[in-house]
């Protein structure tokens, strides 16, 4: 009898145990620390971003076994090709986390046309792009497909109309896609996130548009939290197959009220962006954070170079 307890212990604690998990937009942030997180439960995971340098330190820090993939997650047929290598490298996979986002923030009007449609391209596009991608490998292990999404998915804010409409493009995608593969053993899930400790979000806290913004939010909605934290709890919804996840858990009682939430943010608006717009700069911020800047770079030398092969970004656990 010990001997079982010891046994249901052990799985337990490495309830991925011998299956493949893939995240997208690994490289830093939430992505880096989900990879760690669902690596000390004992997932062989591949990870995929724009960085391979960054990818590869992710990689060894997870202290599993892991493969990292340099690609665009906007680009079909690498991220098809991708899917193949994963394949081969790791077999089916079981889990997908499509993680990798970009933002900006401003103005609609003063917004640069190209910066955003990248913001949606990368962010809706690349998310049904990475499901299409691994569709066949779920399909073939009935797995699990966790879509990050966002607070600005239940109620959109000025200044940020390029990310607010592709997080709720992708809670859609997200609602949809579990219709239609649930009845074929493939469970979706959505992962609703408030503001979280990364790049992303110290880069805006250093424009006074996007800072004022979160500062007049009321005081749990601007509340950071860590990586660490927020990718715990994603990995234990992948572990439970959850069809929704909030992080931090009160942005559950949003749902019931978000109808309402539009008529709120108007009135906000109307009341204080006026005098916001008299004292501050309203500049367009171009993509944030370092993976905005690395997007960037992926725009202006052309898109990456093939996925790490062979055994280079490979690390034993």
């Amino acid at each position: 009898m010990s001997g079982r307890r010891h046994v249901r212990t052990q799985s337990q604690g490495r309830p991925l145990q011998d299956r493949t998990v893939v995240v997208t937009g690994a490289a830093r942030g939430l992505g880096a620390a989900l990879a760690r997180s669902l690596g000390e439960r004992g997932a062989r995971l591949a990870l995929l971003g724009l960085e391979r340098r960054r990818l590869e330190e992710v990689a060894a820090a997870s202290r599993a076994e892991a493969a990292t993939w340099e690609v665009d997650v906007t680009d079909d047929v690498a991220m098809a090709d991708t899917a193949r290598e994963v394949r081969s490298r790791f077999g089916p996979v079981s889990v997908v986390v499509g993680n990798a986002g970009v933002a900006q923030g401003g103005m609609f009007a003063d917004t640069d046309p190209y910066v955003w449609r990248r913001v949606v391209e990368v962010n809706l596009v690349g998310s049904a792009v990475t499901a299409r991608s691994f569709l066949p490998d779920l399909l073939h292990t009935h797995g699990y497909y966790l879509q990050v999404a966002s607070l600005a998915a239940l109620g959109a804010t000025p200044l940020m109309s390029a990310y607010c409409a592709s997080k709720a493009g992708v809670e859609s995608f997200a609602q949809s896609l579990r219709a239609e593969l649930s009845p074929r053993g493939v469970m979706v899930g959505i992962g609703y996130l408030n503001w979280i400790d990364t790049d992303m979000v110290r880069d805006a806290d250093r424009h006074a548009v996007l800072r004022e913004l979160r500062a007049h939010m009321p005081p749990p909605a601007r509340r950071v939290s860590t990586a660490a934290r927020v990718a715990d709890r994603l990995a234990a919804a992948v572990v439970r197959r959850e069809t929704t996840v909030y992080v931090p858990a009160w942005l559950r009682a949003v749902q019931p009220v978000r109808a309402c939430v539009p008529l709120v943010v108007t009135r906000y608006a109307r009341a204080r962006l006026p005098r916001l717009e008299r004292e501050l700069r309203f500049e367009a911020t171009g993509l944030l954070g370092a993976g905005g800047r690395a997007d960037e770079l992926r725009d202006s030398v052309g898109k990456p170079g093939p996925a790490v092969r062979g055994d280079a970004g490979l690390r034993g656990g």
